[in-house]
């Protein structure tokens, strides 16, 4: 099942809670929902999204997520239990993160932060090197390990699994959840 552009259309500006449990340990971080995302309530969701395929070959989930329904609820959960959580920078959806203005992203990391400080993970993965340049005032920060911390929490930026960001694999995102996740101590 897929839906039609008039449906993801009415899903503009729309919003995605948060998917965080207790002791979240590794929070994912992508720049806004999509589309596809807020229609079916679950981050990183669009059939050309590689996050779950990711995650599912660095071992860090076992389980499919169905693009075209979102996760259940015991994905939910066994995801939570894992330690891991997502987030955004913004929260209004688009059809493409370059809608986004510069002040939107700025506002977003100043939530984020606090959402942090409020969590404290062990580490933080944003995923996108470009929103994380623009949101977080860093025009020269590159993918990895940042030298800055937000609160407790270790900072890392990891590539964009978005089908849009042709330069990814799902092998090679896989290979980056793994080092995050071994930093987070959920592996």
């Amino acid at each position: 099942m897929g839906f039609t552009k008039d449906q993801l259309a009415s899903y503009e500006n729309g919003s995605v809670p948060d998917l965080i449990g207790p002791d979240c340990r590794l929070l994912f971080v992508g720049i806004n929902p999509g589309l596809w995302t807020v229609a079916t309530q679950t981050h990183f969701c669009h059939p050309s999204n590689r996050f779950y395929p990711g995650l599912r070959r660095a071992g860090l989930i076992g389980f499919e997520v169905d693009p075209s329904v979102g996760m259940t609820p015991g994905q939910r959960s066994a995801f939570m239990e894992r330690g891991m959580g997502i987030s955004n920078i913004a929260s209004r959806a688009t059809a493409r993160a370059a809608e986004l203005s510069k002040e939107e992203l700025v506002a977003g990391a100043l939530r984020l932060e606090e959402l942090i400080g409020r969590l404290n993970p062990t580490v933080t993965a944003i995923s996108g090197i470009t929103a994380y340049r623009r949101a977080f005032d860093a025009p020269t920060a590159a993918i990895g390990r940042q030298p800055a911390r937000v609160g407790g929490s270790a900072l890392w930026v990891i590539p964009n699994p978005s089908g849009l960001n042709a330069h990814e694999t799902i092998a090679s995102l896989a290979q980056w959840y793994r080092r995050v996740a071994a930093s987070a101590g959920v592996m």
